[in-house]
């Protein structure tokens, strides 16, 4: 006897195919080849649901991929505020990467490729990620959530915590505000502009 043994993870079941070697031939090995290729279309299939969930997790962003925004501003200190974002899935729809081009010296003269985000659902805390580099060598890190069709960024600036809300309007225009936010109110705004869609 041969004995073929399939783990099914969901429920801890094992699945036995049984072959008796000297009274099974072509009988048998069609069934061998019909149990493995339906064994790797359910492999393909398990595949093909976790990475839709992985976008589906990141759904909140749709109407932002594949397209750019631009923002003009300034902040509460007098400082302007520029920045043109292009957002885009990769690998697979299990990131969401966002390349800004902004200020990139101290003295706001010069545009450039100025911040290089990343956004992913981690499966351990069951919450979007998110990290941003910029040219100066700095990284800011926190968490993203939705309220509604609002995309809310939180993170520590310091020894406070900062939210940044993308406000929705319409399929092209965000109000974009960051400050001091706290069980759905604003305590403080250090920059209130809108970004729109570069047609």
């Amino acid at each position: 006897m041969t004995n073929l043994g399939f783990i099914n993870e969901k429920n801890n079941s094992i699945f036995i195919l049984t072959i008796n070697k000297y009274k099974c031939y072509g009988g048998c090995i069609l069934l061998l080849h019909t149990v493995m290729k339906n064994f790797i279309l359910i492999l393909i299939l398990l595949f093909s649901a976790e990475t839709y969930a992985q976008k589906s997790n990141l759904a909140i962003f749709d109407n932002l991929v594949g397209k750019a925004w631009k923002a003009d501003g300034n902040w509460g200190d007098g400082k302007k505020f520029k920045q043109e974002i292009r957002f885009d899935y990769s690998l697979d729809s299990t990131l969401v990467i966002a390349k800004s081009i902004g200020f990139i010296n101290k003295e706001q003269t010069e545009l450039g490729l100025r911040n290089h985000g990343i956004r992913q659902y981690d499966k351990i805390t069951e919450s979007i990620k998110f990290w941003e580099f910029d040219i100066f060598g700095g990284l800011t890190k926190g968490n993203v959530f939705s309220e509604g069709k609002n995309i809310v960024y939180q993170y520590i600036y310091g020894t406070s915590t900062v939210t940044d809300m993308w406000e929705y309007i319409d399929e092209s225009t965000y109000n974009f505000k960051v400050g001091n936010y706290e069980k759905g109110e604003w305590k403080q705004l250090y920059l209130s502009t809108q970004f729109k869609v570069v047609k």
